[in-house]
């Protein structure tokens, strides 16, 4: 199986959260040539469930694999550039897609003793297929619960042939941020009939500022970022409408809840000052991916006697990602893995090196083999 191939494929075709129709059937097709009298494939919603049969099986243990893209307009320049405008694989779930594939194979080809699954799961990015997929396996099809589950993420800015990982907390508390201000738009020349949202926004963007550096202990940790701001719709007009649009990241749910009481408070406040109306929307709310202390010992000690691989252990970062949602009810690892580009995650022109597909699958399936 050509996995840079397939890979590429993948690039061309990014779609986002649970609308991954063509990724999906392209994902079917290339899983119905693998023997597929030797594995149960499942669909949920747009993605899928894989399932291998051990030998002699004690457990089951399990791969997730993300499947969609961003919003993002890609400027690679690649000849295999993403077929679809505005849109592409810019977090490196194309890469991720085609280890699992090269995993599955093997995995098919070579059965371990235990059983093995692996989940093609939609809607990382938003608005969140793992807590709607956990729950419905569980409900649905406890069969194919793992005992326990594993996964990675590229990252840019290790090296090639890097493994990073620590046991406990490796990435944030994450949460959406919309902030809509209503108030009364006029003329220009007549600013004292009007409630102006530009300014009533831009106060409370400052405000938000102070949300972290006056209101989370100085030992704890957390980011309020507002990445875009929006208001009017031409230069003689004062604005009846103005958005705030952002995210919060926290290292505990504890500090979560505090962060978005202070923010509800400051808006209320811009309610009272500026007399308008505020309404906030948290959109997508990602748990914090905490990794299990065992599984994240075993993992990095294979990873360090592994032929070509340097394992290295992390620091936690206040990256978003719902696996969180898995880490929180079954025993489970994420690991980075160094794919050496000159931009990062989410970038118009992420470059992966797709040299990880040459050792990732047999790296996994090697340490499957020991579990």
């Amino acid at each position: 199986m050509d996995l840079i191939q397939i890979r590429r494929a993948l690039h061309e075709i990014p779609e986002i959260g649970f609308q991954e129709v063509k990724t999906q059937s392209y994902l079917k097709k290339i899983i119905s040539q693998m023997a597929p009298d030797r594995l149960e494939l499942v669909e949920w919603r747009t993605g899928l469930v894989a399932k291998v049969k051990g030998h002699s099986p004690e457990k089951t243990i399990g791969w997730r694999t993300d499947i969609d893209g961003l919003p993002i307009r890609e400027e690679t320049g690649l000849p295999f550039a993403s077929h679809h405008e505005g849109y592409m694989h810019a977090c490196g779930h194309d890469i991720h897609m085609a280890i699992a594939l090269g995993l599955l194979e093997q995995l098919i080809e070579h059965p371990l003793a235990n059983d093995a699954v692996i989940l093609f799961q939609p809607a990382e990015e938003g608005p969140g297929g793992a807590e709607p997929l956990l729950a419905w396996l569980e409900q649905e099809r406890p069969d194919l619960v793992p005992d326990e589950l594993f996964a990675l993420h590229i990252a840019p800015e290790l090296p090639l042939g890097t493994v990073a990982t620590k046991p406990g907390l490796l990435f944030a508390n994450t949460s959406e941020l919309f902030i809509d201000l209503h108030g009364k738009g006029g003329h220009a020349a007549f600013p004292h009939q009007t409630r102006d949202m530009a300014v009533a926004a831009a106060a409370l963007l400052m405000q938000l500022q102070t949300v972290v550096s006056r209101n989370v202990d100085p030992m704890d940790s957390a980011v309020v970022t507002v990445g875009k701001m929006s208001a009017g719709t031409v230069q003689n007009i004062i604005a009846e409408r103005s958005r705030l649009e952002g995210t919060i990241r926290t290292l505990t749910p504890e500090s979560m809840e505090s962060v978005k009481q202070r923010i509800e408070a400051l808006c209320r406040s811009i309610e009272t000052g500026y007399e308008c109306q505020v309404s906030i929307d948290y959109g997508a709310n990602y748990r914090q991916v905490d990794n299990n202390e065992q599984l994240a010992e075993s993992f990095l000690r294979y990873a360090q006697d592994a032929p070509g691989i340097q394992a290295i252990r992390s620091k936690a970062a206040m990256t978003g990602e719902d696996f969180g949602y898995f880490t929180e009810r079954l025993p489970s690892l994420m690991f980075w893995a160094g794919v050496g580009s000159d931009y990062g995650l989410h970038h118009a022109k992420l470059i992966p090196d797709e040299g990880i597909l040459a050792y990732m699958p047999t790296f996994l399936y090697d340490y499957f083999k020991k579990r």
